[in-house]
């Protein structure tokens, strides 16, 4: 059956899935799995070697660069790790120091939590969020819908599995309408919220130009037409 098709048969399939107009971006499909923790510039981690105590280091920050500093070995890249990949990668590093070199990490706090929200809203940029946000609280954050905004296709991009681009429409003319119930979109860290002027094919060039000119975020990649973008 034809994609026009599809979509035209199930509105709720046709917010979850590629809207047109993106046609040089490769989007996975989206999926609401909760993927592993990744480490981020701000983070705070405690990490404990069992077999060598005294190398153990509480409160070691994540910095701006996404290294960490510990003894006896070169700094090593955090940032974009999981909890079981930086832990692997510490034990290889100590691995030349220790005859029993396994590392224990464990997330202290995290940095601010960030989203992105641009297009047609008031004052376009990066919000921290103050706890569990959906996508019409973000855009309320950032200043509202401007008059020309196309609220009926809100635009939310995420990363997914593997790093790649996740990305869905959100309806949220009818959410304003009727509150109760609606299909709001939760909102993850570093999640992007794109609110359109009419044609949501520009959120292509948006995407490309953010990814290539404006994202603060480095180590933070998506797949972009099968590449990896930073």
């Amino acid at each position: 059956m034809a994609c026009a098709a599809l979509l035209a048969a199930s509105p709720a399939m046709a917010a979850r899935a590629p809207a047109t107009g993106f046609v040089d971006i490769g989007y996975a499909d989206w999926s609401e799995q909760e993927p592993d923790y990744r480490f981020y510039p701000g983070d705070t981690i405690d990490i404990t070697v069992p077999s060598a105590p005294e190398l153990a280091r509480t409160g070691v920050i994540v910095q701006p660069d996404g290294r960490i500093t510990m003894p006896l070995v070169a700094p090593l890249m955090a940032a974009d790790r999981t909890i079981a990949e930086l832990e692997a990668d510490l034990t290889r590093a100590y691995a030349s120091q220790l005859l029993r070199p396994e590392v224990v990490i464990q997330v202290k706090s995290v940095g601010a939590l960030k989203v992105f929200v641009g297009g047609e809203v008031g004052a376009p940029g990066v919000i921290d969020m103050p706890g569990d946000i959906n996508s019409l609280q973000a855009v309320i954050q950032a200043g509202g819908f401007r008059p020309t905004a196309k609220v009926d296709r809100v635009v939310i991009i995420r990363r997914g599995p593997g790093g790649r681009a996740m990305m869905r429409t959100v309806n949220l003319q009818s959410a304003l309408k009727a509150p109760l119930g609606a299909d709001l979109v939760p909102l993850r860290r570093f999640d992007i919220v794109y609110v359109p002027r009419s044609n949501i094919a520009e959120a292509g060039l948006f995407m490309q130009q953010w990814f290539r000119d404006v994202s603060p975020i480095q180590g933070f990649s998506y797949a972009i037409g099968g590449q990896n973008g930073q």
